[in-house]
């Protein structure tokens, strides 16, 4: 197995710095999806005054005329905002991709929880504490790290049985750090999903609006995109906040990303409760 390359100059974004990009990325997307739902409403109205003033004309001719009319209102749209959607699509494709290059940073638990605890005395003193350690130790350590959730006693013993051959490994170290981290990995796996599916659903409207129907591969993909996101699971998805919101009027749930990702999370550990409300 050839030895791994470290990919050097992708820019650090923190758990926090990738919540904040994804609330800025929900703020734009509303905003675009709001002004295409407006220019739409626009060209719907014209589509129907259009239609009763010529009432009058033969009917099969009716169609064509009304539809050469809508076509050149859409036209007249498209131009006059051509400049601000594109800014729109953009500003999402440019916030999108920052997250996605920060994605190297968050491959694993195990990176995340070693990193986590870099630099830290006690881990060291742990290291040497239990350089002669048995596998019945260890075992037992590894335990009492899942159960305190001791991020530096658990980084020690993933150092400590990376030494061992496979089979003597009395743990896995995957294993240990899902516990310890496997949640913060999968929301900011999600999140990554989430950023890059806002932007295809983004440039998907768009077309639409130019051309009067969707791109049917990027609308595959974003399909595609909010099944892996449900396979993560680790917080619900803006669609099924909203469905939930429908079918229950007393449901309150904030709609930001953060908020959503708080509620999510918070109906994993409790899975009996409703997600409570952000103050």
């Amino acid at each position: 197995m050839p030895a791994p390359t470290a990919k050097l100059g992708v820019k650090w974004l923190s758990p926090t710095d990738i919540r904040s990009t994804l609330d800025s990325i929900h703020t734009n997307r509303n905003a675009h999806s709001n002004l295409l739902r407006r220019l739409t409403e626009n060209v719907e109205r014209h589509r129907q005054q259009v239609s009763e003033s010529l009432r009058s004309l033969d009917a099969k001719d009716r169609p064509s005329v009304v539809a050469k009319s809508v076509s050149g209102k859409r036209l007249e749209l498209v131009r006059e905002t051509a400049d601000q959607r594109l800014a729109h699509t953009r500003e999402l494709v440019a916030l999108s991709d920052r997250i996605k290059s920060a994605a190297i940073h968050y491959k694993s638990p195990v990176q995340m929880l070693m990193r986590d605890t870099l630099g830290s005395e006690r881990r060291s003193r742990i290291m040497q504490q239990i350089a002669n350690s048995g596998p019945v130790e260890l075992a037992s350590l590894a335990e009492f790290a899942a159960a305190t959730s001791d991020k530096e006693l658990a980084a020690a013993l993933c150092s400590r049985v990376s030494d061992l051959n496979r089979i003597d490994r009395p743990f896995s170290s995957v294993d240990l750090a899902n516990v310890l981290c496997g949640e913060l990995h999968r929301e900011l796996g999600q999140a990554i999903l989430e950023a890059e599916r806002r932007v295809l659903e983004a440039l998907n409207e768009d077309t639409e609006f130019e051309t009067g129907k969707p791109n049917p591969q990027r609308s595959v993909e974003i399909a595609m995109l909010k099944k892996r996101e449900q396979e993560v699971g680790a917080y619900q998805a803006d669609d099924e906040v909203e469905e939930g919101a429908a079918n229950d009027d007393a449901a309150l749930i904030d709609d930001t990303p953060t908020g959503r990702i708080e509620s999510g999370l918070q109906s994993r550990r409790n899975p009996g409760s409703t997600p409570a409300n952000p103050v």
